[in-house]
């Protein structure tokens, strides 16, 4: 199968799911498979650590003011929002790269702050999302899709029925455990014919877009305790 080195081809072409690897690739010029955020990866995502007790703790006791309304009204506004012809340039991946995440993630994964600049940011996004309206807390921040969703599962927030503000994780050939997952959004409503619509970042046009999506493409959905 063959490889790429990061710094030789573009952020799109690299999946959200391989972002951990991505990271600590970029910045050591590690070898890792070529993959898109909107079609099939070559390679499974690589393992994460677990999220500490207390970790969980925070975010079962955390409560927030904002609504599931208000952070897909949120969400919605950024549609459209597009990277460079780098992969980057986006308000999520500058606000990311800045973040005391980052420095939690670097100290997980390696890498530097700059390689998240022009890397996959699905996560970012939603992260960045959370951020804005005060929802983080429930809403979660990674920049890589694996650990995001087993933050919530590690939380039992972590199922498979659509809810609009819901988090949802998608592995396009249709696996089923958290470590195939690939993709991230919000989910907007569950559309009763077997599809759901979403608003994500990062999609294969390297945008914020809303999107139809099938429910058979979904790993699981993280909820988050919004605000009645």
């Amino acid at each position: 199968m063959a490889t790429f080195r990061l710094t030789a081809i573009p952020k799109r072409t690299i999946t959200c799911a391989a972002l951990g690897a991505s990271v600590l690739a970029s910045a050591l010029g590690v070898n890792v498979a070529a993959a898109n955020a909107d079609t099939p990866p070559a390679d499974k995502p690589a393992a994460v650590s677990p999220v500490t007790d207390s970790k969980k703790r925070a975010a079962k006791e955390t409560t927030v003011n904002v609504t599931a309304s208000q952070v897909l009204d949120f969400a919605k506004s950024q549609v459209g929002t597009s990277e460079n012809a780098a992969g980057g340039g986006t308000p999520y991946q500058k606000w990311y790269a800045d973040s005391q995440r980052a420095a939690e993630t670097i100290a997980r994964d390696g890498g530097n702050r700059a390689a998240y600049l022009n890397a996959a940011w699905c996560s970012m996004f939603v992260s960045w999302v959370g951020e804005q309206t005060g929802a983080r807390p429930q809403i979660g921040w990674d920049a890589y899709t694996v650990t995001h969703a087993k933050w919530f599962a590690a939380n039992d927030r972590f199922g498979t029925k659509a809810k609009p503000g819901a988090v949802v994780f998608f592995s396009w050939d249709g696996g089923k455990k958290i470590t195939d997952i690939q993709h991230v959004g919000f989910v907007v409503k569950d559309n009763g014919d077997g599809t759901i619509s979403t608003i994500e970042g990062n999609t294969g046009n390297g945008k914020v877009e809303e999107r139809t999506r099938p429910k058979s493409q979904v790993v699981g959905y993280g909820y988050p305790e919004y605000a009645a």
